[in-house]
């Protein structure tokens, strides 16, 4: 039996998702996915691991386990509940190769460093120069990236550090709740890239990449999710079933500023072209909402899912990666992942 596959029987995943006495964490993510990042992971005995995203603790319990009695785990959260409970539960459990710690973990934690793996279930806005720098040479990192600067565009990425370099393995669709400064307890909302958000008469917001050149008012991000939210025409998408997950990879690979990104229902999210004049969004849904019948942007959006299915609806996983420097001194320091079809 494969060693997270072993593991996972012996860590009560219950006991630490619904605890009698903290009761159940919203910040946790599925056993399974949780399985696959940590076999991708590669953890082998002895190494010493670091995790950002402490959760629920059920995923360092898993952690702990891999490495052995001989290695050891970091876990840090921004969250002080939720690393305290789990520090508790892991002695309770008598695990004592975890330690928990509050903080913000794009910035890493340089004292328990170098880390032969890391493993990051939140996502940060890009891969931060703190986790490459402290990986030790041939390690691995597996975490998710932004694919495009828009909310909820994600993939999981296997990264190999050699020479202080990263380098991309493979991605795999996926993605986690945004890496914030302070602990996030409205989950429906994006923890990032939000250009303008409305909370009456029902909540909704958008997000667009040609940000940089709207005004301080935010007016063109205002008026797009107007123009979307009363919209004036709405058509069915009259291709196949939506494939949601290839449908977005796609457009961020290819979509360019335009790119938006868009919380119109709260079940739903929606993704197309926008700029300052015009808008045209597709649901998950397969609803495809416009501000005009002959809006430019519906134009283009039709031209995109046209590209797409001529493309044969890709995988996200069989896109070419590449990890782009980027410093803008301000603090922002590291790689973004970026695609090309």
């Amino acid at each position: 039996m494969p060693p997270v596959a072993l593991a996972a029987e012996t860590v009560p995943e219950r006991h630490y998702t619904h605890h009698e006495g903290r009761g159940a964490t919203p910040h946790r993510s599925n056993p399974k996915v949780i399985h696959r990042e940590l076999t991708t992971l590669d953890v082998r005995p002895d190494m010493n691991v670091a995790e950002f995203g402490t959760g629920s603790g059920y995923s360092g319990a898993l952690l702990a386990h891999l490495v052995g009695p001989q290695g050891t785990v970091t876990s840090l959260d921004i969250d002080d509940y939720l690393v305290r409970w789990a520090g508790l539960i892991h002695h309770q459990r008598g695990v004592g190769n975890i330690r928990c710690h509050t903080a913000d973990g794009t910035a890493g934690f340089a004292d328990r460093a170098p880390y032969d793996r890391i493993v990051a279930w939140c996502t940060p806005p890009l891969l931060p120069r703190a986790w490459v720098d402290q990986t030790a040479d041939g390690g691995l990192i597996v975490a998710p990236l932004p694919i495009a600067a828009v909310p909820n565009m994600t993939l999981v990425a296997k990264i190999r550090v050699s020479g202080c370099q990263p380098s991309v393995e493979a991605v795999f669709n996926g993605g986690y709740i945004e890496a914030t400064t302070s602990p996030k307890t409205d989950l429906d909302l994006p923890g990032r890239w939000i250009d303008w958000e409305n909370r009456v008469p029902a909540p909704s917001w958008i997000s667009v990449a040609w940000r940089e050149g709207d005004d301080d008012l935010h007016t063109g991000a205002r008026t797009t999710l107007d123009r979307l939210l009363n919209n004036a025409h709405t058509e069915p998408y009259d291709g196949p079933k939506l494939d949601w997950p290839s449908w977005r990879t796609w457009a961020a690979a290819t979509a360019g500023p335009q790119l938006t990104m868009a919380g119109l229902n709260p079940d739903l999210w929606a993704l197309g072209h926008s700029t300052p004049t015009t808008a045209a969004v597709i649901q998950q849904d397969a609803t495809v909402l416009a501000d005009t019948v002959d809006s430019p942007s519906l134009t283009a959006l039709r031209g995109w899912l046209s590209a797409w299915e001529d493309a044969g609806r890709p995988a996200p996983e069989t896109h070419r990666t590449t990890l782009v420097r980027y410093d803008d001194g301000q603090g922002a320091d590291g790689w973004n992942l970026r695609l090309t079809p």
